[in-house]
C-alpha cells in the first residue's frame, strides 16, 4: 500500500504553522519546491505529495540528524522528494531556481541577518514565484517574557533584565516581515497573525517542555552567566505556571510574488 503524507494531527506547533502556510501557498502539480528549515518534513512530505512526480521538492536544513531521519521516514517514496542538509542563510550559487520557496517555522533561524537571508532567498525563486514562510512573531508569550522579567526585577538582575529585553524586541511582527518583501520588490504581498495556545504545566513538565526548552526557554537562559543562577530563577518561574498562562504564541504567515 502506498502510504499517504497528511500534515501529522499529533504535532501540535509544526501542524498549525503548516496549515496557516498552505492557506497562503499556490500549490499546483507540478510546481519545483524549495522547503527551507525543513526539520523532519513537515510539510515537505505533503508538497511533495500534492505536486505529483512531474514536480520537484528540494527539502534543505543545516541540522544533519533531522535531514536522516526525513529521509528514513521517507523511504523509497516521493523519489521527486530529496532532502539535504544547507544552511538557508548561504544558499550556493548553483541551486536552481525554483516555483516555490516555503519555510515553516523558519524566520527565527535567519538571524542574525534577517533580511539578507530573504534576498538570498528570492534570488532563487523564478519570476512569478511565491515566497511563503511562517515564524511566531512579536509578542509570542509575552505572559512567560513579563513573569521572568518579574523574578529578576525582584532579584536585582539589571544585566540579564537587559539581555532579556533584546531577546524579545529582537523578535520581528508581521509588519516587519511584509516590510522585507516590499523592499525586495515582491508584490501581492499578504501577512496574517492569528493566537496559538501551547499548554504546559508547573516544574519539570514546563522546562523541559517539548516546544519550549529547544528555542524559546533557551533565550531566557541564555541572559545569564552564572548557570546556577539561571536554574534558580527558571525553577522558581516554572513553579508559578498559572501567573503566566494562557500561554499565546503569536501564528504568523507572511507570503509575497516576484514580478514576471
Amino acid at each position: 500500500m502506498i502510504p499517504r503524507w497528511p500534515l501529522p494531527k499529533q504535532d501540535y506547533w509544526s501542524t498549525p504553522f503548516a496549515e496557516a502556510l498552505l492557506q497562503h501557498l499556490d500549490l499546483v502539480l507540478g510546481a519545483t519546491i524549495l522547503d527551507i528549515a525543513s526539520g523532519d518534513g513537515i510539510p515537505a512530505f505533503y508538497l511533495a505529495e500534492q505536486v505529483g512526480p512531474t514536480g520537484h521538492v528540494l527539502g534543505i536544513d543545516w541540522d544533519e540528524h533531522l535531514m536522516a531521519s526525513a529521509r528514513s521516514l521517507q523511504g523509497p517514496h516521493l523519489p521527486w522528494l530529496r532532502f539535504e542538509c544547507l544552511d538557508m542563510r548561504a544558499l550556493p550559487a548553483g541551486l536552481p531556481a525554483f516555483d516555490r520557496i516555503t519555510g515553516n517555522l523558519s524566520v527565527m533561524f535567519f538571524r542574525p541577518n534577517r533580511f539578507e537571508t530573504v534576498r538570498g532567498l528570492i534570488d532563487h525563486l523564478r519570476p512569478g514565484g511565491q515566497l511563503v514562510l511562517t515564524f511566531p512573531s512579536l509578542g509570542t508569550f509575552d505572559s512567560l517574557w513579563r513573569r521572568i522579567d518579574q523574578e529578576m526585577a525582584a532579584r536585582g538582575l539589571r544585566i540579564e533584565r537587559q539581555r532579556l529585553a533584546a531577546h524579545v524586541a529582537e523578535r520581528p511582527s508581521a509588519k516587519d516581515a511584509k516590510g522585507w518583501l516590499d523592499a525586495l520588490d515582491l508584490q501581492r504581498i499578504a501577512g496574517t497573525e492569528s493566537p496559538l495556545e501551547i499548554t504546559t504545566g508547573p516544574g519539570p513538565l514546563f522546562l523541559r517542555h517539548p516546544l519550549l526548552r529547544d528555542g524559546f526557554l533557551d533565550d531566557a537562559f541564555e541572559c545569564f552567566d552564572d548557570a546556577r543562577l539561571a536554574d534558580e530563577v527558571m525553577t522558581t518561574v516554572s513553579e508559578d505556571v498559572p501567573s503566566f498562562t494562557p500561554l499565546i504564541a503569536q501564528r504568523c504567515v507572511i507570503s509575497g510574488w516576484r514580478p514576471d
